[in-house]
């Protein structure tokens, strides 16, 4: 059976403490942050608006992204096992890639937030209705499964027949096209025109969020006024820096980069996958004064 061979960190060993512990600490941080703000905003009735229902499908997704990656590398960096079959592979490269585009469609829905809220806030409450919710976080569910699926069955009919070694801890789309030895045109158009209707439109649809958000703020008189609208973005502009910053890389690595050192594609994907489902968590717990306060609360009662 066909088998991958996936990599860990190149120039550092493997099966090294220094670099297991600290990458299980970081997903404990992840599990503990993703889930900890899903606690709180399940119990914390003044805390089920849209924004927070909105932030709860971001933790979702980021757990979802996180937990794609968990298994092959625990394996690598605990017990030395860097081998992955064929299938399995694919599945976990679907996963990755569908819960990329649903974290990316759900920073989408968080823009349109902030552009009612602050754009048109008498009619916030009529527009982002629960309905409109739900049927919001289907559509982005729904986009990520179905977009994605074609990439896993085009993938799985290509002949592998040069090296098996992939340039990751985890199995991307473009690191397994690399290893195919038949025609990938076909793969190619459909991964890149994936990319553009999720990724590529979700930016532009962000972007001309924001421009009418800070069109909408400048107009408004008091500066004091102005700078708590503002405020209001903060958490989401990070968290879509955080998002898009580390995936533009990647692209741009993965098209052009092929000169760079392997250790420059390992950094960028690790940091594409594993940052921001552990910041996403702290920013908005950071920012977001309901919340924090719920999480000082919860740290007091222990002590």
């Amino acid at each position: 059976p066909l088998t991958f061979i996936l990599t860990g960190i190149p120039g550092l060993p493997m099966s090294s403490c220094w670099i297991a512990l600290p990458l299980c600490c970081l997903y404990l941080l992840m599990l503990l942050g993703n889930c900890t703000l899903l606690w709180i905003i399940k119990t914390d009735h003044s805390l089920h608006t849209p924004m927070h229902y909105f932030l709860s499908m971001l933790a979702m997704a980021d757990l979802g992204l996180s937990l794609s990656t968990l298994p092959t590398m625990l394996a690598i960096f605990w017990f030395e096992s860097t081998s992955l079959c064929f299938e399995a592979c694919i599945v976990q490269m679907y996963f990755i890639h569908s819960f990329s585009a649903i974290e990316s469609g759900v920073l989408v829905v968080m823009a349109f937030d902030r552009f009612v809220a602050i754009c048109y806030p008498l009619r916030y409450a009529s527009v982002l209705t629960s309905s409109l919710i739900m049927k919001a976080g289907g559509a982005i569910f729904m986009r990520g499964i179905c977009v994605v699926l074609p990439v896993a069955i085009l993938i799985k009919k290509m002949p592998f027949c040069k090296s098996h070694v992939l340039s990751h801890s985890f199995c991307l789309h473009q690191d397994m096209l690399r290893l195919v030895c038949g025609d990938i045109r076909v793969n190619s158009l459909y991964g890149l025109t994936a990319v553009i209707l999720t990724k590529g439109l979700d930016s532009l649809m962000i972007l001309l969020s924001y421009m009418m958000i800070i069109r909408a703020i400048l107009n408004i008189v008091s500066q004091e006024a102005r700078a708590k609208a503002f405020g209001t973005c903060i958490s989401h502009l990070c968290t879509v820096l955080i998002f898009y910053i580390p995936l533009i890389g990647l692209s741009i690595v993965h098209r052009f980069g092929k000169h760079l050192p392997p250790l420059t594609h390992t950094l960028l994907a690790d940091a594409y996958l594993l940052v921001p489902p552990v910041l996403n968590p702290l920013v908005y717990s950071w920012k977001t004064k309901q919340i924090r306060r719920r999480i000082l609360i919860l740290l007091c009662r222990r002590r």
